[in-house]
């Protein structure tokens, strides 16, 4: 019996995968047998530097771009999943969020989001072979934070974005799902002011430590590995029943 983890032969599309949970899942992919990887990134050092064993493309391009996406679409003749992963951080109160700081975060995080799944979702649709898609919602996104306005309403509005096209392409095969990760130890942390300003404090590994001491039930962040595991279930054939669902994996935040 083949192995509902068995990849062999199938291609995916990942968004964001340079660092982080992208890479992680570009390596759990690889990992399981896939045969071709398109990787998105705008890292092009970052895509450089992963080390896979399998057929590789990896391109630079910004995921808001609809240009962009419509010259990669012509070039993909077949695709059975996609990671739709890309996003960046960003956070202030409402009242101090500047509307530049608010279309920034959407146009990558949603903007990017919608292009990259209906691109995915057309590939699928033409190879007729059914497929899996799963996007990277947040706890931001299920539970109200305070100062996450623009990145806490993305990431809702990804989560059902996949329940609206799992019910769409439902009877082709292809199932939409979400997963709404809390904290993760990524790089994207390190692009935040005020996490540089606690790192020079007391050092990355204590700075992670308390920031989930403080929020998290488990008392710990993710590892990417851990979020790409949960997601690359999802894409598998393990899965195969479930469909228009955000799985959290928040250690409790949401609780």
């Amino acid at each position: 019996m083949a192995s509902e983890f068995d990849f062999t032969g199938r291609t995916a599309l990942v968004t964001g995968a340079a660092s982080g949970i992208g890479a992680a899942c570009s390596r759990w992919l690889d990992a399981h047998g896939t045969g071709k990887l398109w990787l998105v990134d705008t890292d092009s050092k970052g895509l450089a530097a992963l080390k896979l064993s399998c057929d590789a493309e990896r391109i630079e391009g910004d995921v808001s771009d609809p240009a962009f996406w419509a010259g990669l679409e012509a070039k993909i003749e077949r695709l059975d999943h996609v990671v739709v992963n890309a996003g960046i951080a960003g956070g202030a109160p409402l009242v101090e969020e500047s509307f530049e700081q608010w279309r920034r975060i959407m146009g990558v995080n949603l903007d990017g989001a919608f292009l990259t799944l209906s691109t995915a979702l057309r590939l699928m649709l033409k190879g007729g072979r059914g497929g899996s898609a799963v996007l990277l919602s947040s706890v931001t996104g299920v539970k109200a934070m305070a100062g996450t306005g623009a990145y806490g309403s993305g990431k809702a509005a990804i989560a059902h974005l996949a329940r609206i096209a799992a019910h769409e392409n439902a009877k082709a095969g292809i199932r939409v799902n979400a997963i709404a990760p809390g904290g993760v130890d990524t790089p994207i942390w390190e692009k935040q002011a005020w996490f540089r300003e606690i790192v020079e404090g007391m050092g990355r590994e204590a700075a992670m430590a308390s920031m989930a001491k403080d929020s998290v039930p488990l008392g710990r962040f993710a590892t990417p590995e851990e979020i790409a595991g949960a997601i690359g279930f999802l894409l598998s054939d393990a899965a195969a029943n479930i469909t228009g669902v955000v799985l959290s994996s928040d250690g409790g935040t949401a609780l």
